[in-house]
C-alpha cells in the first residue's frame, strides 16, 4: 500500500519570528543581535528550506547562503551601528529607532540609475507608478500581490520594496493600466513581471496580470518574463506547491497562445542548485514549454569563486537553463560590504568562462545597470602603451549606443561605471554632455502612432524621449 507524503509547507522567518526558528538558539550571541539590529533597516526573511537545505550551520557565518540571506554587522558603518544598536538593544526608543533606520536608508541610495526620476512612465502625464520603462522594447511591471519574497537576499537592489518605504515603492494593484500602457507603444515586445517576487502569488493571481497581455490587441508583446528567486528559496512552488500544476498549466497557456515565457531565476551559489528538489523544478519548467534563464550579481562573500560559477552554469544547461547574465553588484544599499573591484569582476567571469562548454558561454557580463544602459566590460587590454577597460553597451537609453565599443583607463579600485574616466586622453565618454549633465534629454524618433504620448508626461519613459547620463 502506497503511503502518500504530505508536501512540505512553506515556513517564513522574519526579525519578529526568527527566534522561533530551530537553529536559533545555536547562534552565537553576536550574530543574534546582528540579525536584530540590522534587520531594522535592511529587509529580512527566510524559510525553512533555506535554513533546512541550504545553509551550512557548521560553516556560518562563513557559509554563502548565511551571508546572502542574514544580516551582519559589517552591513552598517560601525558607528551607525553602535548607535542603532543601542537604540534597539538598550534605549527600546521606537520614535528614535524609526527616525535613524530613515536616515540611514535614504543614504543608501535607495533607488539608483534613475529608477524613479527617468524610468517611470506616463499617460496624458499621469505617472504610472508600477511600471518601468528604461529600454525601448522592454516595460518592467510590479503586481502589489508580488511584493515580497520567499526569502530575500542581503544585497538586493530592491530592498526599498521591502521595507515600508510606500514613497519609495513601486506596484500597481491591477493591470488595466499596464495593458492601457502598452496598447499606445507597439515598439514594445517584451514584458518583465517582477517585484518583490511574482511567484510569490497565487497561480489565480499570477493569471489575472498575465492573461490580460495575450489578448489580440497586444500581439506586438512577444515576450512574457517573470522574475523570481524562487526557483532557489521555494522550488516546491513548481513541484508539489497545492496550485504547482496550475502554474505550470499556465505557463503552457502563454506559450500556446504564440508568446516566448522566460522565467528569469535568480541563482547566486551552486548549493540552491543542487537539492533534488530543485533540479526537479527547473525540469518541470522547461518541460512546460517556458524558458530559465540563469542570473545573478557577482558578490564579495557569496560567489567569488570561478569555480562556483562554473558549477552553476554546467548543471543548469544540463537541466536545460540557459546562462543568461553575471551582473555587477549595484551601487545601493550596503553595497560596500558586497562590491568588488570590476577588474576582479573581470577576472573571475573569464576564469568562470573558460571552465564551461560553449552551450553555458550564452552567459554575459560582467554587466552594469548603470544610469545609461547595461555596460559589460570586455576586458582589460594595453593599447598605445595604456591599460585600459573595454567597454560596450548590451543596453542602452538611446539605441545608438548599443554595441558601441569604448575604453577606460584602468583602474584596479574602480567598482561602479562612475569610477571610471575616459582612456587616452578623453575628456568624456561618448555618453557624457559636455558639461557632464547625466540627465540631459535627447529626443530620439517616435513612431507616428505615439506621437501624441511623445509629448506627455516627463520624459521618463516615454517614447519620444530618451534619458543620457552616467
Amino acid at each position: 500500500m502506497l503511503v502518500e507524503v504530505a508536501a512540505p509547507r512553506f515556513k517564513p522567518y522574519t526579525r519578529l519570528t526568527i527566534q522561533q526558528a530551530p537553529q536559533w538558539a545555536a547562534m552565537p550571541t553576536h550574530l543574534q543581535e546582528a540579525v536584530l539590529v540590522v534587520s531594522r533597516v535592511l529587509p529580512f526573511r527566510t524559510n525553512q528550506y533555506v535554513m533546512d537545505e541550504l545553509i551550512n550551520w557548521d560553516n556560518v557565518p562563513d557559509d554563502p547562503i548565511y551571508r546572502l540571506t542574514f544580516p551582519h554587522e559589517d552591513m552598517l558603518a560601525p558607528e551607525d551601528y553602535a548607535l542603532l544598536r543601542d537604540l534597539v538593544l538598550v534605549k527600546q526608543d521606537e520614535v528614535a529607532i524609526e527616525r535613524e533606520v530613515r536616515r540611514l536608508r535614504l543614504g543608501m541610495n535607495p533607488h539608483p540609475a534613475g529608477q524613479m526620476t527617468h524610468n517611470v512612465p506616463s499617460i496624458d502625464g499621469v505617472p504610472l507608478r508600477g511600471l518601468q520603462h528604461k529600454y525601448k522594447e522592454t516595460v518592467l511591471f510590479f503586481p502589489s500581490a508580488g511584493q515580497t519574497c520567499h526569502a530575500y537576499c542581503t544585497f538586493c537592489f530592491r530592498w526599498p520594496q521591502f521595507v515600508g518605504m510606500d514613497d519609495l515603492k513601486f506596484d500597481a494593484k491591477e493591470s488595466n493600466e499596464l495593458v492601457s500602457y502598452l496598447k499606445l507603444h507597439p515598439e514594445v515586445t517584451d514584458v518583465l513581471i517582477t517585484g518583490g517576487d511574482p511567484l510569490i502569488m497565487s497561480t489565480r493571481a499570477l493569471a489575472g496580470y498575465l492573461e490580460p497581455l495575450l489578448a489580440p490587441e497586444l500581439a506586438h508583446i512577444q515576450n512574457i518574463r517573470i522574475g523570481t528567486k524562487s526557483v532557489s528559496y521555494w522550488p516546491h512552488r513548481f513541484v508539489t506547491d497545492k496550485d504547482a500544476d496550475e502554474l505550470l498549466q499556465l505557463f503552457r497557456k502563454v506559450v500556446d497562445a504564440g508568446k516566448n515565457l522566460s522565467v528569469m531565476g535568480h541563482y547566486n551559489h551552486p548549493a540552491e542548485l543542487r537539492p533534488a528538489i530543485a533540479q526537479r523544478a527547473v525540469k518541470r519548467i522547461v518541460g512546460s514549454g517556458a524558458t530559465l534563464r540563469m542570473q545573478a550579481p557577482l558578490i564579495r562573500h557569496i560567489n567569488e569563486d570561478p569555480a562556483g560559477w562554473a558549477e552553476l552554469w554546467t548543471t543548469g544547461v544540463r537541466l536545460g537553463a540557459i546562462p543568461y547574465y553575471m551582473f555587477v553588484e549595484r551601487d545601493t544599499g550596503p553595497s560596500h560590504y558586497f562590491r568588488l573591484p570590476l577588474a576582479k569582476a573581470y577576472e573571475t567571469f573569464q576564469a568562470a568562462y573558460q571552465r564551461v562548454s560553449g552551450l553555458a558561454r550564452t552567459v554575459r557580463g560582467p554587466s552594469m545597470s548603470a544610469f545609461p544602459g547595461k555596460v559589460a566590460i570586455d576586458g582589460i587590454v594595453t593599447i598605445g602603451g595604456e591599460k585600459v577597460f573595454a567597454l560596450q553597451f548590451l543596453q542602452a537609453r538611446n539605441p545608438d549606443w548599443a554595441r558601441r565599443p569604448f575604453y577606460a583607463k584602468f583602474d584596479p579600485e574602480a567598482t561602479w561605471l562612475d569610477d571610471l574616466v575616459p582612456a587616452f586622453g578623453e575628456e568624456r565618454f561618448f555618453f557624457q554632455t559636455e558639461e557632464d549633465e547625466p540627465h540631459r534629454v535627447i529626443p530620439i524618433a517616435a513612431p507616428r502612432a505615439q506621437a501624441h504620448a511623445a509629448t506627455a508626461g516627463d520624459g521618463a519613459g516615454d517614447i519620444g524621449t530618451l534619458s543620457t547620463g552616467t
